[in-house]
């Protein structure tokens, strides 16, 4: 049997990414993966290639009502809630290939970089919560970064949204232990070649990490029982050492 096995996965920001690598390295596992984000074609065409059971349902995570959708479809299709992995996110580099300094970022870009990356998290965890507690069980992986533990110039709207991603990921940990609730954060472990990268030069981006590095640690998560490890944030591989 595969490790995870019938279970029910969550995964926002699926279309592309450590996303889109996640989704497949469940669903090889055997889960049946709910995909989330924007683009509703390219996730049914990840969604048909997928060796197991799934459900696209298009949201954009700052919309606390197709947030709840997303939620009730997969409920109504599958009945439970096991994995709700948090990863869909954005940053001022991705968004105009430039970092701003602070006396330099627009309002519109503040409030986008942290309403995705930290009201989002929010709005999918308050949704996901009630159901994994009345079951008894269950994990919430919330994608971090570097940055959610260190500051970098140029980088203050991503910077407190993964800060605040920290915060929160702790607290929901905390609130969510008595009713066998894991919530952790998961941090590649350097930059990923994703589309936030993708004005490097191709001798730059072979040299940073493939979007998979972070699927073996993301299955160890998800696979993980009500007395598992909460509350805690660490890189990939340090994930892989505690719980491999």
């Amino acid at each position: 049997m595969s490790t995870l096995e019938n279970d029910v996965v969550i995964v926002t920001g699926a279309s592309r990414g450590l996303g889109r690598a996640m989704v497949d390295r469940f669903a090889d596992e055997g889960a049946r993966v709910v995909l989330t984000a924007r683009d509703e074609s390219r996730m049914e065409d990840i969604a048909a290639e997928l060796p197991s059971d799934s459900l696209v349902v298009p949201a954009d995570v700052r919309d606390s009502d197709a947030v709840e959708r997303v939620i009730d479809r997969t409920i109504e299709k599958f009945g439970h809630i096991d994995t709700l992995v948090n990863n869909a996110g954005v940053s001022q580099l991705g968004m105009h290939d430039s970092r701003n300094h602070i006396v330099d970022i627009a309002d519109d870009d503040w409030d986008t970089i942290l309403e995705v990356n930290l009201k989002g998290v929010f709005l999918f965890t308050r949704a996901a919560l009630p159901h994994m507690y009345e079951q008894g069980r269950g994990n919430v992986v919330n994608i971090s970064s570097g940055l959610g533990r260190r500051a970098a110039p140029g980088a203050a709207a991503y910077v407190s949204s993964k800060w605040g991603l920290e915060g929160l990921t702790q607290t929901a940990a905390l609130e969510s232990d008595e009713y066998g609730v894991n919530a952790n954060a998961l941090d590649p472990g350097g930059r990923v070649d994703t589309d936030i990268w993708a004005h490097l030069p191709d001798e730059e981006r072979e040299q940073i990490l493939d979007p998979d590095v972070m699927n073996d640690a993301a299955v160890l998560l998800a696979a993980q029982g009500p007395d598992g490890v909460t509350g805690e944030s660490m890189t990939a591989t340090e994930w892989e050492k505690r719980l491999g």
